[in-house]
């Protein structure tokens, strides 16, 4: 039997949003169509003829040159051949729709965090572009947490109930301390789990962790808040801030982003490796969770309305997350060109880590891991860091004597 053919593309999610933008962003050139006040004769003739004709798109004028390039990429991306046909890595461990998945490697653990919000295997993209694999390989046994799609039960779950349940109990299963790593909002969990478990822990990474929330664009964040407010009738129907609704919040961060790309696509040859790697990075972009209410709660109105991590007032079953009383090495990655995470959201949380080792790479957020950038910067500094873990403790230099002082060489007073 032949294998089931692979999904529909869907995206770029919300597709109406992103054409409604870009018909806004083209609306400067619209008087120079032909006929499009209502009220002019010409008009009034077009309509009647379209409304007589067996097509009546064909009367209507053609779409600017920069919309007919965003509508021919998206048919483009859509119609693409290329799909991942990566093996998924075996099941290690599993707490309800949470799993662990083991990709091998017989040295020390690794446990990679994701974000709440994507998917897992932005860190698995492709066979030469999985920083997965590649720890593997580099001879660590390297685990990744797949958050799984909200049910009935995780629909309720905050921030707190994620990494108080499925993390700590994931790095109880692994059955010795481990190095986290955390990507993206991924880093947030990490960091709390190595604070609230050092036990479990032997080191910090973080990859573009935000921490500063309204850096550097405050009135940015307030949107974000204020959208958490608007939204709460359908969180507290649903449950969960669905997929589409939090596509269209990233979107609204800088809304030419999504047209530009998919501008640039329509440019490319379909069978080079740019194309494939683009289908790839949006495939895997538009395959988001939906986030659980409470979760969407404390992100936009707690984290962007409040910054409550910068302030101190980001609690974990009531513990303050603090860096600074992290006692673990660190390891801190920061995009130059992040667009999601800025480097002035993620700066000040690697200033607070006593010690960390920091390393700004240059790329975005999502190159920073599966870039070539990335490749050539991060995975080899990321490996050496791990390194830095599992060397064996040095034993302390020997001690040496102290030469005695002049007085002390004087021979002691005779007693009378």
């Amino acid at each position: 039997m032949s294998p089931p053919p692979p999904p529909a593309r869907r995206g770029p999610r919300p597709l109406l949003l992103h054409l409604m933008l870009a018909r806004m962003r083209s609306s400067a050139s619209m008087p120079g169509w032909p006929a499009w006040n209502p009220a002019s004769p010409p008009w009034n003739a077009l309509f009647a003829q379209a409304a007589a004709a067996p097509d009546p798109t064909a009367f209507l004028p053609p779409p600017p040159e920069p919309e007919a390039r965003l509508l021919r990429g998206i048919v483009a991306y859509r119609a693409h051949p290329s799909h991942r046909d990566l093996p998924e890595a075996p099941v290690a461990w599993q707490d309800g729709n949470c799993r662990l998945l083991d990709y091998g490697g017989a040295g020390a653990p690794v446990l990679f965090v994701p974000s709440l919000i994507n998917r897992y295997y932005i860190l698995d993209l492709a066979q030469d572009r999985s920083l997965l694999r590649h720890v593997a390989a580099a001879g660590w046994r390297t685990l990744v947490l797949d958050w799984g799609w909200p049910d009935p039960i995780t629909r309720d779950f905050s921030l707190t109930d994620y990494v108080c349940g499925p993390l700590e109990r994931a790095l109880i299963a692994i059955g010795q301390p481990v190095a986290l790593v955390g990507y993206c909002l991924g880093g947030l969990l990490a960091l709390a789990a190595a604070l609230r478990r050092p036990d479990l822990v032997r080191g910090l990474g973080l990859l573009a962790t935000p921490w500063q929330f309204r850096a550097p664009d405050p009135t940015q964040a307030d949107r974000l808040a204020a959208a958490g407010l608007m939204l709460e009738p359908i969180l507290a129907g649903s449950g969960t801030l669905p997929i589409d609704l939090l596509q269209a919040l990233f979107a609204l961060l800088d809304p030419d982003q999504v047209a530009a790309k998919y501008r640039r696509f329509a440019t490319l040859d379909p069978s080079s490796d740019a194309a494939a790697l683009f289908v790839a990075i949006e495939d895997w972009a538009n395959d988001c969770v939906p986030l659980a209410a409470p979760v969407a709660r404390e992100c936009l109105i707690d984290w962007y309305g409040r910054n409550t991590p910068d302030a101190g007032a980001w609690r974990i079953a009531g513990q303050p997350i603090l860096p600074e009383n992290l006692r673990v090495p660190s390891f801190v990655a920061l995009p130059g060109q992040d667009r999601i995470v800025p480097p002035e959201s993620a700066r000040p949380l690697a200033a607070r880590l006593p010690g960390a080792e920091v390393r700004e790479i240059a790329g975005g957020h999502v190159s920073l891991v599966i870039g070539k950038s990335g490749a050539a910067t991060l995975w080899p500094a990321l490996i050496a860091w791990l390194a830095t873990l599992t060397r064996p403790p040095q034993p302390p230099p020997p001690r040496r004597r102290a030469e005695a002082s002049p007085e002390s060489r004087q021979s002691p007073p005779k007693r009378r």
